[in-house]
């Protein structure tokens, strides 16, 4: 499933470099390399970082059924300390409803350690949404 053309019109997140590795209805997984720019005063990820590789994956994860999803809420735990070269992002909807739709996102490094776990609700608007109707 081609969803390339949501993360080239989310200017935020293509500016941290992150990348869309793979989408299917329902699932997403995202990249991103660590750079001294993404780096806190402790010189590991920051969480703001972390948390927007994990919303963008949500973002398209809830998306990619082609009815406009916006995020009504969402929670993250971080669990490990942001170390490694590069993040990875997976989203999985866990519920599927006309309104609403419920995911979790585990965040790991290159070792494979998990370092976050974030939980996102999306609103499900009547509104179709696919790279011809955005």
């Amino acid at each position: 499933m081609d969803m390339q053309w949501f993360l080239d019109r989310d200017v935020f997140a293509k500016s941290l470099g992150i990348r869309l590795i793979e989408a299917r209805p329902g699932y997403a997984k995202t990249a991103m390399d660590i750079t001294d720019n993404h780096r806190n005063g402790a010189g590991i990820a920051h969480g703001g970082a972390i948390f927007t590789l994990a919303d963008l994956a949500f973002a398209v994860a809830a998306n990619s059924h082609g009815k406009l999803s916006l995020g009504v809420a969402a929670s993250i735990s971080y669990v490990k300390a942001g170390l490694g070269s590069t993040l990875f992002a997976e989203a999985r909807e866990i519920s599927l409803g006309s309104k609403m739709a419920t995911y979790i996102v585990t965040i790991a490094n290159d070792a494979g350690d998990v370092i976050a776990s974030f939980q996102g609700t999306a609103y499900r608007k009547d509104m179709p949404y696919t790279r011809e109707t955005a």
